[in-house]
């Protein structure tokens, strides 16, 4: 697997592979979705030795993979619905991520649950924990995270001070993740097999003919804009794959279909609060029921993010927002079991996601009761379309969406991401002398580079942190904190744009460097230092930079001013355009 960085030069790279198609030299796989499940199909495809294109209308991950929970989970709760089958794939995913696929950026965390009951509690949400660990033993391998322990009240107060147990609690692991950068090295990893990416890449029709060639019913591929330039290209191969999430009926409708997949949008929605509000050690979160979904407490560098909701969304599936009501109701759960409570005041920010989940049968508006199953389907000749699922299991899905695309032309493929670690997962660590050796340069001390800032720069880029110095090393001045962000470097900006594909200023801040939650004014007063260091990558004019900042910034004042609405029609109404 080579580096593949993304950027313009090679996004122009792809769109000019893309438009060389044919009806005479189709691709094998089109994708259309650049959330993780699409990047996921991308990357199955590429390490089959497939060619390989994926399409996305704006910005990697730019939908539900930059606003989930961010965890990396078995599925505690779907034992109490009986899915063994689910927990046990899921399970497995975590742990591969955690030991192969993705060590530099899946990282272990532990969770308390707090008893309601302290007798009835301790047997049947015991014994639920006890069978989740032995789903997740592997014969011969050694555990990916500890067992669980149960906690007499005392203990819960010792663990977690903060916490209000008086019956105590059981903690158990699973993992988190920034779902953002994952995907984002999804498509890297993708790119560096010889599969071509670009986002900001819209379908705007798909292409057809009969079995004699002439214009008919099969699907051949689509007709991408590019929405930098407003040019069109024909893209054609033999099958094509839809992973766009909520926008799987509009796509449907597009390509024409009779037949195909519903899915419901549920939204949910966290906020983050400092650190010091939550009487925690490191490490350490909460997960706890509410009346209609589970509400988590995770420990995010400086930050704790909480949610969740889960609620219908009826509007525009293209920009889900935060209001009022949600906040409050996240904030009253996380309150009903901490002893000190938390004020609106303590928010510093706060995102939105639509889960994709599959229509139930019956056509119920009960979101909370749908399964996070996925199903594929062929929705019309040559074209398919995957829905449902969750993060976790994104790898099977995309494994299920590849043998079902090309069942016809190649019934032997098999796939090969279980054993193919993703881009930097080489440096998930660094060595003793590395580490040593970094910590006492001194230019780096002089611009605040401790263990802390270290590990957070490891645990986002792994092997590829050596790009980050590389680029430092050319300009020193790239070590300083980004101003209005002073938790992150110079150089993490100007990698956004030369390696990671952000072709804007809301890509930068808010999926790469994730501004929109861990700083109060979501990431305003980085923009300026921020614009002037992509601009040479990015060929903006002081014009063109300046745009971009007022753009960023109205995008900002939208979604605050969303915030102060009740119900999600006043809040659209209150963002605007």
């Amino acid at each position: 697997m080579r580096p593949a960085p993304l950027n313009p030069l090679t996004r122009a790279a792809s769109l000019r592979a893309l438009d060389r198609t044919s009806p005479a030299t189709p691709l094998d796989v089109l994708v259309v979705g650049g959330g993780v499940t699409g990047a996921g199909i991308a990357l199955d495809a590429a390490s089959r030795g497939l060619s390989v294109g994926i399409v996305e209308a704006a910005d990697w991950a730019s939908g539900t993979s930059s606003r989930s929970s961010k965890l990396i989970h078995g599925g505690l709760r779907y034992l109490e619905m009986l899915d063994f089958p689910l927990v046990v794939e899921a399970l497995k995913e975590r742990d591969l991520l955690l030991t192969r696929i993705a060590p530099h950026l899946v990282k272990p965390v532990s969770f308390i649950l707090p008893f309601e009951n302290p007798l009835a509690d301790r047997v049947y949400v015991g014994s639920g924990v006890t069978l989740y660990d032995v789903m997740s033993a592997r014969l011969g391998q050694r555990r990916a995270v500890p067992t669980h322990r149960q906690l007499g009240a005392t203990q819960s107060r010792e663990r977690f001070p903060g916490l209000r147990t008086p019956h105590g609690g059981i903690e158990y692991f699973d993992a988190q993740v920034d779902d953002a950068r994952f995907t984002q090295a999804l498509v890297r990893s993708a790119v560096g097999l010889g599969a071509s990416a670009a986002n900001y890449a819209r379908v705007v029709d798909y292409l057809r003919e009969d079995a004699q060639g002439a214009a008919g019913t099969r699907v051949t591929g689509a007709r991408i804009r590019d929405e930098e330039t407003g040019e069109e290209i024909s893209v054609h191969a033999h099958a094509t794959i839809l992973a766009t999430g909520v926008w799987t009926g509009e796509q449907q409708d597009s390509a024409g279909a009779d037949t195909g997949l519903e899915v419901l949008a549920s939204k949910g929605i966290h906020v983050t609060v400092p650190r010091d509000r939550i009487d925690a050690p490191a490490g350490a979160g909460v997960i706890t029921r509410t009346e209609t979904s589970v509400l988590f407490l995770i420990p995010w560098g400086d930050l704790w993010l909480i949610g969740t909701t889960d609620t219908p969304w009826h509007e525009d599936v293209g920009r889900p927002l935060v209001t009022a009501t949600d906040i409050d109701r996240v904030l009253e759960a996380a309150n009903a079991v901490l002893e000190n409570p938390l004020t609106r005041e303590d928010v510093i920010g706060s995102f939105a996601g639509l889960r994709p989940l599959l229509q139930p049968v019956d056509g119920a508006e009960d979101s909370a009761r749908v399964s996070r199953e996925h199903a594929v389907m062929e929705v019309a000749p040559g074209l398919s379309a995957i829905a449902g699922g969750k993060f976790t299991t994104y790898r099977v899905m995309a494994a299920d969406a590849v043998d079902f695309a090309v069942r016809s032309r190649f019934p032997r493929s098999r796939s090969r991401t279980e054993d193919l670690p993703l881009l930097g997962a080489d440096g998930a660590e660094l060595s003793a002398s590395r580490r040593s050796l970094l910590l006492a340069n001194r230019d780096l001390r002089a611009h605040g580079w401790d263990e802390a800032r270290l590990d957070r720069l490891l645990s986002r880029y792994g092997g590829r942190l050596a790009d980050l110095l590389a680029l430092i090393d050319a300009d020193p001045a790239l070590a300083h904190p980004l101003p209005g962000a002073e938790h992150c470097t110079a150089a993490e900006v100007v990698y956004a744009a030369r390696a990671e594909g952000a072709l804007h200023l809301e890509d930068v801040l808010h999926r790469r460097l994730r501004l929109e939650f861990e700083v109060p004014d979501r990431g305003v007063a980085a923009a300026e230092a921020s614009a002037r260091l992509v601009a040479p990558v990015l060929g903006w004019d002081e014009a063109r930079a300046a745009e971009e900042v007022a753009r960023f910034t109205r995008e900002v004042e939208s979604r605050l001013r969303a915030e102060a609405a009740a119900t999600d029609a006043e809040a659209v109404a209150a963002a605007g355009g």
